[in-house]
C-alpha cells in the first residue's frame, strides 16, 4: 500500500500547491504510480496540470456528495504516472451541504480506501485553512507535510495546525504523523532566510526536510503553461530541489 501524505499548512502563500504539483511530478519521474488530490475550492493543483477545471462533470465535490463513484472523477496521466483527483470551486459549498451527515470527516478516506493499493504515493493538496476539507483529508492520510516560508512570520499559526494534527490523531486517525517541514521561498541572499530556518530547527521537535525549496522564477511560470517545474525546465534549481525533495520522500523509511 502507498504512502498517503497531506499537505497542509493553514497560511496561504506558502507553497503548498506548489509542492503537491511538483513533489508528485518528482515522485513520478522516478517511477512512483502517483495520484494527486485536490482538496482545494480554488482548484489550482488542477489547473497546475493543465486541467480546465470549469468544465469537469465530475470532481472531487460530486464525490464527497455521493452523486458518483472514485472512479467517475479520475482524470489519468495528466502527466506520466500522475493521476489526478480534481476540484473546482463547487467544492466550496461542500462544507455546508454534509452539515448533518454522519461521519463526514472520514467521506474521502472511504473512497481512497477503494484505489489506493494501485498507487506509491497519493498527495493530497489541503486548502488553506483548517476547515472539513482538511480534516478530511487528515483523516485519510499517513503523515502531514507542512510548508512554511522562509519569512518573518513563518512560525505564525504553525502551532495551531501541529495541534489540529494532534486532534485529528487522537479522535479520527491514531496513525497520523507529522512528516515533516519544508522550507520553501529560500533566498540565500538574506540573513532573514537563514534566521527562520535556524529559529524553526530551534523551537520545533519535529522532523524537517534537508531540501529546502529556493526562490526561483521558473518555478513561478511553470503553473501558468499547466506543467510541473520537472518537465518545464528539468536544469533549473527549482526542479532539482524537488527532486531532491522526491528523493528524502522516498527514503523515509521512519514513517
Amino acid at each position: 500500500m502507498g504512502r498517503i501524505i497531506a499537505i497542509a499548512n493553514q497560511k496561504g502563500g506558502v507553497g503548498k500547491t506548489t509542492t503537491a504539483i511538483n513533489l508528485s511530478a518528482a515522485l513520478a519521474a522516478k517511477g512512483k504510480k502517483v495520484l494527486v488530490i485536490d482538496t482545494d475550492p480554488q482548484g489550482n493543483t488542477t489547473s497546475g496540470f493543465n486541467i480546465d477545471k470549469n468544465n469537469l462533470d465530475n470532481t472531487i465535490y460530486e464525490l464527497m456528495l455521493g452523486e458518483c463513484s472514485v472512479q467517475d472523477c479520475l482524470i489519468k496521466e495528466v502527466v506520466p504516472n500522475v493521476t489526478v483527483l480534481p476540484s473546482n470551486v463547487n467544492l466550496a459549498a461542500a462544507e455546508i451541504e454534509l452539515i448533518g451527515v454522519d461521519k463526514k470527516e472520514y467521506i474521502l478516506k472511504n473512497e481512497v480506501d477503494w484505489i489506493k493499493e494501485q498507487y506509491d504515493f497519493i498527495i493530497i493538496d489541503c486548502p488553506p485553512s483548517l476547515n472539513m476539507l482538511t480534516v478530511n483529508a487528515m483523516t485519510t492520510a499517513n503523515t502531514v507535510l507542512v510548508p512554511i516560508q522562509c519569512e518573518y512570520y513563518a512560525l505564525e499559526g504553525l502551532s495551531q495546525l501541529i495541534h489540529t494534527v494532534n486532534l485529528v490523531r487522537e479522535r479520527l486517525n491514531p496513525q497520523l504523523q507529522i512528516e515533516g517541514i519544508l522550507f520553501t521561498m529560500y533566498d540565500s541572499r538574506t540573513n532573514l532566510s537563514m534566521q527562520v530556518v535556524d529559529n524553526v530547527k530551534k523551537n520545533l521537535n519535529q522532523k524537517i526536510y534537508k531540501t529546502v525549496i529556493p526562490r526561483n522564477i521558473r518555478l513561478a511560470e511553470a503553473p501558468s503553461y499547466g506543467l510541473p517545474i520537472t518537465m518545464y525546465d528539468p536544469k533549473s534549481a527549482g526542479a532539482e530541489s524537488y527532486m531532491a525533495l522526491a528523493n528524502e520522500v522516498i527514503k523515509r523509511k521512519d514513517i
